[in-house]
């Protein structure tokens, strides 16, 4: 699993998921995710976000000067997240893997 989902051992963690906030990006709750530290978030990559004190798993979407941080559980009303002026967010990695059981 090693040579398959870790390209940069230092710089990879590995973060439980909480919620069924992104079941529709094949994340569910519980689900073991690979997160590479070491990449540049892109436009479209699912990545892990410190929002003020909080953290979270969104889609990143870049435009231009905005930011947002969209969830994807179409069955459910999650609201994406645009930071507001005062906030701070900080883009820590991004998903590489997400492990799952049946």
């Amino acid at each position: 699993l090693n040579e398959l989902m870790v390209a940069n051992p230092p710089a990879t963690y590995f973060v439980r998921a909480k919620d069924d906030s992104m079941v529709d990006a094949g994340i569910r709750e519980g689900d073991l995710l690979v997160v590479d530290f070491s990449r540049q978030p892109q436009h479209g990559d699912i990545v892990i976000a410190r929002l003020d004190d909080g953290f979270t798993v969104k889609r990143l979407y870049k435009r231009r000067n905005a930011i947002r941080l969209c969830p994807e559980n179409k069955a459910a009303a999650y609201e994406a997240i645009e930071p507001q002026e005062g906030q701070t967010l900080e883009v820590l990695g991004v998903v590489r893997f997400a492990v799952h059981s049946f």
